[in-house]
């Protein structure tokens, strides 16, 4: 079983005539994503790679069903494509886009909860439940299908992770690349019947982590296995990208590293130890 997405997904992708859109439309309908259109304002009737494409979201909702949008539109302009998605009839919103103002992501995922709406992103790699759906960018020949849920802030990581998960058998129920959050996703996987385990990665920056270590305390009865990226970033320093700082008494790893081992739950000091982590605890 997946959360968020599987073969019944219909996605659309915002921004589908620019180079970026184009490109990963194709990857994502060669992997078996159920790709039912596109948005490019101007250029409707036109076909990219067989998908058709339209002016607007709620045209192609209408047309095709969609329920689920990736957004590949540069960052001036994805706050207006995540809102025109969210009013559009969209119930799951991807935002590849990285470098979108922080006010900006903020208003929409605000927008977003009070619609109802699941926002994932931005400056995200998307989603991947193997063998079933692909809406992201991720490098798709890694992953297998089974049981451990992923979720993480870094894409890269995220792919790493992935790589020595599948290596040591373990295959994975769905991976999620996110912006920020974890707890909605945690509880996903705490209820999907399918997933036994949940592999999460983190990084400096923010109190995303130490929120986390106390939501599964209290509601994640499932084998979870953490590594924390920036190790040995400075104080102070901006690392890759604005959640990536860590504020002066917050935000640094050994204080997320902490919170995750005060709770009980084992941090990995490389990513390739993941994968014995979760053995350890499904053998209990």
């Amino acid at each position: 079983m997946s959360i968020l997405i599987n073969k019944d997904t219909k996605l659309i992708v915002q921004g589908i005539t620019g180079r970026d859109g184009s490109f990963h439309a194709s990857k994502m309908k060669e992997y078996g994503t159920n790709v039912v259109g596109g948005t490019s304002p101007g250029k409707a009737g036109q076909e990219v790679c067989g998908i058709p494409v339209f002016n607007t979201v709620k045209d192609a909702v209408a047309a095709t069903g969609a329920n689920t949008s990736i957004i590949f539109v540069p960052a001036p302009f994805a706050k207006d494509a995540m809102l025109e998605a969210i009013d559009g009839g969209i119930k799951l919103v991807i935002c590849i886009t990285e470098g979108v103002p922080t006010l900006d992501a903020v208003l929409a995922q605000r927008y977003a909860k009070i619609k109802g709406v699941q926002v994932i992103g931005p400056n995200c790699p998307g989603l991947i439940s193997p063998e079933e759906s692909m809406a992201g960018i991720m490098p798709t020949n890694i992953f297998k299908k089974g049981q451990t849920g992923v979720i993480s802030r870094s894409g890269t990581l995220t792919y790493e992770v992935v790589y020595n998960l599948t290596q040591a058998g373990l295959g994975q129920s769905t991976a999620v690349g996110v912006g920020g959050d974890f707890e909605d996703l945690l509880r996903m996987f705490q209820d999907d019947p399918e997933t036994d385990s949940i592999a999460l990665i983190g990084e400096i920056g923010g109190d995303a982590e130490e929120r986390a270590a106390q939501f599964i305390k209290k509601n994640i009865t499932k084998p979870v296995a953490v590594f924390i990226s920036g190790q040995q970033a400075p104080q102070g320093k901006q690392m890759g990208h604005a959640g990536a700082i860590i504020s002066s008494g917050s935000g640094s790893a050994s204080e997320k590293i902490a919170a995750f081992e005060a709770v009980g739950v084992p941090v990995a000091k490389e990513t390739s130890e993941i994968p014995e982590l979760l053995k350890r605890q499904l053998k209990k």
